[in-house]
């Protein structure tokens, strides 16, 4: 007996010692935790934040690399449009953007009949729509790989024209698909204009769901935030956003396609961490995007090219009507003032200042949801026309050096080493003193 109350007491007194040790590690844990959490990235790492607050809205590429090099891999395979001949060539990509035109405007219409409150059962209304929208998305699946390797071997052609060939072949090869693309979030401090971070966002968030986010990271982290469109990505194969436009797909087909060239040089190598040469970078890519998806389209859509417009507003002293509304030359004007409130410390009046602009836009027919750091960090940083860049002396300069070069090859050659604002002056300056 005496035995059995003494081992009672025994483990009676581990419990409370064991108790005990576990109050003094908590305590001991908290005062770390008082001492150290700034440190901790859940606590006090900016991005680690910002990540938590994007969540499980980052877009997956790994996905998305493994379903496109598939579907490459099976148009190559096929290679039927190599035997076609240049018309039948043609018509099969005018044929694939006629559908994506056709599977959009259902979409749309098919979206109408949801948000209408007047329609009980949307399902049964949108049922014929539905159907013809599954049959139209079959024939898109059907021959984009075919209409996505002629527009390839045509901006190929025009690129070997240009001297951007190795071994008889464009290299890197031209290799692009046409997908639903992510929305980027740009972030950029309040009070400066600079890309801090773009994170790229899955396809499809809603504007509620973007004000939200946004929201998120001005209350939280006292930054400029906005989700912005993308045109394409540099991958390999390059991301383009589905279109109805050989034009546009052309154009942005040799933009991407330029961001792989330049991928291993200076010009990209500080993409990221330096905002001027990301600009140099961008607007690179803009001027052969523009000029090679010129001459392809004048070489294979000649009666897509675009006319000169006949209405545009030409100002005389006789004319009492007032100038068209210029949005490049209010767009720079406006970035050049924000720049001007921002460097006098004044961020509350800047932010003032671009939302009573936002609506000057948006009353002269260009509807942009938010006017802000954020979107100044990213619009800027493509300047081959002037606009969002506001005085930025970046693509001036830029353009300069193409101006002064013999060739887009040369162009791109001269640019390409280019890691420094301070070496693209050197540059221009060279190339003056070689005329």
């Amino acid at each position: 007996m005496l035995v059995s109350l003494l081992l009672l007491d025994y483990h009676h007194s581990m419990r409370w010692r064991r108790l005990l040790r576990s109050v003094k590690l908590l305590v001991l844990a908290l005062i770390l935790v008082a001492l150290f959490a700034p440190d901790w990235p859940a606590f006090g790492d900016e991005a680690y934040q910002l990540r938590a607050l994007v969540g499980l809205r980052e877009y997956d590429f790994v996905v998305w690399e493994i379903q496109a090099i598939a579907a490459k891999a099976e148009a190559m395979l096929a290679r039927d449009q190599t035997y076609w001949d240049e018309a039948t060539r043609d018509q099969v990509v005018l044929d694939y953007l006629a559908l994506v035109q056709a599977v959009g405007q259902l979409e749309w219409q098919i979206e109408q009949i949801y948000v209408n409150p007047d329609i009980t059962n949307p399902a049964a209304a949108s049922a014929d729509l539905e159907a013809e929208l599954e049959r139209q998305q079959a024939a898109l699946g059907d021959i984009q790989p075919f209409a996505e390797a002629v527009v390839q071997d045509q901006v190929s052609a025009v690129l070997d024209d240009e001297g951007f060939s190795l071994l008889n072949q464009t290299f890197p090869p031209v290799m692009m698909h046409m997908t639903p693309l992510p929305t980027i979030l740009m972030v950029s401090p309040r009070d400066h204009i600079e890309r801090i971070y773009g994170i790229p966002l899955v396809h499809g968030l809603s504007i509620p769901e973007q004000e939200v986010l946004e929201t998120a990271v001005f209350d939280k982290l006292n930054l400029s935030a906005l989700v912005v469109p993308i045109g394409g990505l540099g991958l390999y194969p390059s991301m383009i956003m589905e279109t109805s436009s050989i034009n546009w797909l052309a154009e942005v087909t040799a933009h991407e396609w330029s961001h792989v060239w330049m991928g291993p040089y200076p010009i990209s190598l500080h993409y990221a961490t330096h905002s001027q040469v990301r600009t140099m970078n961008e607007t690179t890519a803009s001027i052969v995007g523009t000029e090679i998806g010129e001459a392809m389209i004048a070489t294979y859509y000649p009666d897509r090219v675009p006319q000169p417009s006949s209405n545009e507003a030409v100002s005389t002293p006789e004319s009492d009507e007032p100038p068209a509304f210029d949005f490049r030359a209010a767009m720079a004007d406006t970035r050049r003032r924000v720049d001007e409130l921002l460097a006098a410390g004044q961020i509350g009046v800047a932010e003032a200042y671009m939302e009573a602009q936002r609506q000057v836009f948006v009353t002269n027919g260009y509807q942009i949801r938010k006017l802000n750091q954020a979107y100044f960090a990213f619009y800027g940083a493509y300047a081959d026309e002037p606009g969002a860049t506001g005085a930025d002396p970046v693509g001036p300069l830029v353009q300069e050096v193409r101006q002064l070069s013999p060739s887009l090859y040369a162009f791109l050659q001269t640019m390409v080493p280019v890691g420094s604002f301070e070496e693209l002056q050197a540059v221009v300056e060279w190339l003056k003193a070689e005329e």
